[in-house]
């Protein structure tokens, strides 16, 4: 997945404003429902190994939207786990995550739109944003600092300002990375992994 950039859009907004008698208001952000751009987004994550071998990997899918009011709503296909190995996708897909019963992993949160109404093209803005991680029916909460930036008049990118820090026994999945350890002979799995994202929202 590839970031993007918003040059079009940028330029489109500058040409109005120069056109203007008086200044352009950027439009609210509430007024439609925001929907992610899946080619445009990027959520990855890092393993370690065998103690100290550490590999950076992703999901090549993720959709969702945001609400009017604020309610949001991401889904991770787990069937696109990228590793940069074919195998180990495949062991990630069957033994890991069980795809074939458990095909997505659901984040929700609510966010405070009114934060972001009057953002311009080009500007960010901070917020924290909590919300529920669920994996295989399993819950889990989380805590993550964002920056939302307006990259165009119908385009934010929301960037993870930091790692979210998750632990597979959270959510239940330490026998599924034993057998994991197991199959690739390797003396240790570290349960805890950082996930990092860039969300890129339209309407």
């Amino acid at each position: 997945m590839k970031l993007f950039p918003a040059i079009a859009a940028s330029a489109a907004i500058v040409s109005l404003a120069a056109c203007s008698a008086g200044p352009v208001e950027p439009p609210a952000l509430t007024t439609d429902i925001w929907t992610v751009d899946s080619d445009g987004s990027e959520l990855s994550y890092v393993t370690i190994k065998s103690g100290d071998i550490a590999e950076t990997n992703s999901f090549e899918t993720v959709t969702g939207s945001v609400a009017q009011n604020g309610a949001a709503t991401i889904e991770i296909d787990l069937s696109s786990v990228s590793t940069g190995v074919d195998i180990r996708d495949e062991r990630m897909r069957e033994v890991l995550f069980v795809v074939a019963d458990n095909p997505t992993a659901t984040v929700t949160a609510q966010i405070d739109p009114a934060a972001f109404e009057t953002l311009g093209v080009g500007d960010s803005v901070d917020q924290t944003v909590d919300g529920t991680v669920s994996i295989k029916g399993v819950e889990a909460p989380f805590q993550s600092e964002v920056t939302v930036t307006r990259v165009g008049a119908d385009r934010v990118l929301a960037v993870s300002n930091a790692p979210i820090i998750l632990d597979a026994g959270r959510f239940e999945l330490t026998d599924g990375l034993a057998q994991l350890q197991e199959l690739a002979g390797l003396p240790s799995i570290t349960p805890v992994v950082p996930v990092s994202f860039a969300l890129a929202f339209e309407r």
